[in-house]
């Protein structure tokens, strides 16, 4: 970032997150939050979350939860807002419809907004009569110098007005952005726009300025889709005479379609790549990456390291493609990194809706996870595919996976070295993953075969598969009785006499 930007963002930065609880966190909601919370941590400032729930009808209070414990699970917190406080309270819009209704008599008093009687019926006639124009449908202003009278005359036949803004009839609004530039609107193109509705509850555009204003905001951080309602929001700053914040508009996240991030491209919610096993950090490494870019070449930063990196200046104006391949590889690599007991503790959840595991585990239960662990760690993209390795570790009964598999078990020296392999694995001695390397070697050693010729019908005869896991693992998970039980019964269905 160039000096005098930093300089600017040094003084006090203020920053917000303001979802609407509508549904759950959305991964685009997320990384707006995530590039909120970085420039805040990154200058010393502070981050706001606060709850638009202005849409009575949709908004519920297990969205919120949803919205503010996704938040949690990504280590994105906050210093302020909702759930912990602070000085500018409430932070739930519909606590805060007096600050609304004040400034919304502000302006009707100063002319800058009038009350608008037109009907749905009346509105959808004047949009089409602009689309038939080819022009951009937008108020055409029939309510904007109405008189005493016809204030009256309506309010008689019952309608309840909306309020509008008065946007000025000549000039354009620019949006000096600090990703995009400088964008303009042609104020003939804007229209008067509803700033309270009829049931006396603000609009987007009127109340998130207010909440903006009133909690000393310096920076609003948000999606390219919010770029367009800019202008509206500068013209009510402007004429409320409130000091704009900096905009910043960050690129839209696209399927690698490049069209529009939809649940066809896969989840689009945080708390399903919560449920699906994939960790915190590991997201937040990758959501970091949806439309910035560090400099040099790394791509794999602890919390604290982007905190120290993160700037504006490297906001790709561009759209961001959701490649559910690269998350997964970051993802794996943050697996891998990991300890030992987080992942089991991860992957416990996923043994047990799979039916693997019960509730309650004993020590032995326990160390056989432990050992599963181990042998898939650095096998798996994300903890939900720990279920998917799991039939190679339960039970007694062996699937192949393929006739190539069931080949190899059709080999001459195969019933000479499972005999010594069962001879082995029943002399008494304990079955640890280190044991059962030497035990393998000894039987390679003892038969004169080479090691493919040892370990892969072992292998196929255990899992009916030619690749996975390291063998010593699944051997030691198994344990001395599901270890035969599974040879013989593999045995049998190629009619192997042992």
């Amino acid at each position: 970032m160039n000096r005098e930007k930093e300089h600017d963002l040094v003084q006090n930065v203020r920053v917000r997150f303001a979802p609407s609880p509508t549904g759950p966190l959305h991964i685009g909601g997320a990384r707006s939050a995530l590039f909120n919370f970085l420039l805040a941590r990154r200058f010393g400032g502070q981050f706001i979350v606060r709850i638009e729930d202005t849409d009575l009808e949709r908004s519920s209070l297990e969205s919120e939860k949803n919205i503010l414990d996704s938040l949690e699970w990504l280590g994105i917190t906050w210093d302020e807002g909702i759930r912990v406080g602070g000085p500018h309270a409430p932070y739930r819009q519909t606590e805060r419809l007096s600050i609304y209704t004040e400034a919304a008599e502000k302006l009707l008093a100063s002319g800058q907004a009038y009350r608008c009687y037109c009907s749905e019926e009346e509105l959808e006639a004047q949009r089409q009569a602009f689309i038939d124009k080819g022009e951009m449908p937008r108020y055409a202003g029939n309510c904007r110098c109405l008189s005493l009278e016809d204030e009256a005359r309506y309010q008689a036949e019952g309608r309840k007005p909306v309020i509008r803004f008065r946007v000025p009839d000549e000039g354009a609004v620019t949006v000096d952005d600090l990703v995009r530039g400088q964008v303009s609107f042609d104020c003939a193109g804007i229209g008067d726009f509803i700033i309270v509705k009829s049931d006396g509850i603000p609009t987007y555009n009127f109340a998130v300025v207010l909440d903006d204003a009133s909690m000393d905001i310096t920076h609003v951080i948000r999606g390219e889709e919010h770029l367009s309602n800019t202008p509206r929001q500068l013209l009510i700053y402007d004429a409320l005479g409130i000091s704009r914040p900096k905009f910043a508009h960050v690129s839209l996240i696209l399927g690698k379609d490049r069209t529009k991030m939809s649940k066809r491209h896969g989840s689009t919610s945080v708390v399903a790549y919560q449920s699906q096993g994939y960790l915190p950090e590991a997201l937040v490494n990758f959501l970091v990456l949806l439309g910035w870019s560090p400099e040099g070449e790394e791509e794999i930063f602890t919390l604290d390291e982007l905190i120290s990196r993160f700037s504006l200046d490297r906001v790709a104006k561009n759209p961001a493609v959701f490649d559910s391949d690269k998350l997964n590889y970051i993802n794996g690599v943050y697996i891998r990194k990991a300890e030992i007991d987080r992942l089991i503790e991860l992957a416990l959840p996923h043994l047990r809706e799979a039916g693997y595991i019960g509730e309650e585990l004993d020590d032995q239960q326990m160390q056989k996870v432990r050992w599963m662990m181990q042998a898939v760690q650095e096998k798996i993209s994300s903890m939900g595919q720990v279920a998917d390795f799991a039939p190679l570790f339960f039970g007694d009964e062996v699937t192949f996976e393929s006739d190539e598999a069931k080949a190899v078990l059709a080999e001459e020296q195969v019933p000479v070295v499972l005999n010594a392999f069962l001879q082995k694995i029943t002399d008494g001695r304990a079955i640890e993953p280190d044991s059962v390397k030497a035990l393998l070697k000894e039987v390679t050693k003892e038969t004169k075969q080479g090691g493919k010729k040892v370990f892969m019908p072992v292998r196929v005869a255990l899992t009916g598969q030619q690749h996975g896991p390291d063998l010593n693992y699944i051997v030691t998970a198994l344990g001395q009785e599901s270890v035969v039980a599974r040879v013989r019964h593999s045995a049998a269905q190629l009619g192997l006499s042992l």
